[in-house]
Formats: structure tokens, sequence, C-alpha cells
């Protein structure tokens, strides 16, 4: 099962990762993009604890970029907020 908004967050943060100049938060925003790649390629759906673990690592990575890059965080914060909304539906 794929999921969409996931596999988006995921592309967004790789780009973040591309454009972020300091090699720590790049290995970073790297790292939570495969963690939310792999939920999203998962065959279960990921439960409303696992995608509260990537929110607050997305707000940690928030608080340690600027610009460019911290706009691209905020759209991914956005699609994983988003998806996890859609299972307290």
């Amino acid at each position: 099962m794929s999921d969409d908004r996931l596999r988006s967050a995921s592309e967004t943060l790789r780009d973040a990762s591309a454009a972020a100049e300091d090699a720590e938060l790049q290995r970073r925003l790297y790292d939570l993009s495969d963690r939310l790649a792999a939920l999203a390629a998962g065959e279960n759906e990921p439960d409303g604890d696992e995608l509260m673990q990537q929110l607050h690592a997305l707000g940690d990575l928030r608080e340690a970029t600027s610009d460019e890059v911290s706009e691209r965080v905020d759209d991914a914060l956005e699609s994983v907020r988003e998806r996890r909304e859609e299972l307290e539906d």
C-alpha cells in the first residue's frame, strides 16, 4: 500500500536535504526522508503514534533550519500532519 502524503513529505525532505548547507542537517533531513519513505511504502498503514514521532522529528528539524529549507520542512510537516488527521477520522 502506498501513501501519497508520506511519499510527498519524503520527497520534500530530500529536496530540503539537497538545499541545506550544513552536512549534519543534510544527514538528519535525509534520514527522516528515508523513514517517511519506508512508512509510505509499508504494507501496513502507519499508526498515529508512528506519525506523531515523525511530527516531533520534523518540529526539531524545523527549529534547526532557516529560509528555503525551513519552508520545505514546513511543507513536509503539513503533509504528515494531514495524514495523521486522516487516521483520527
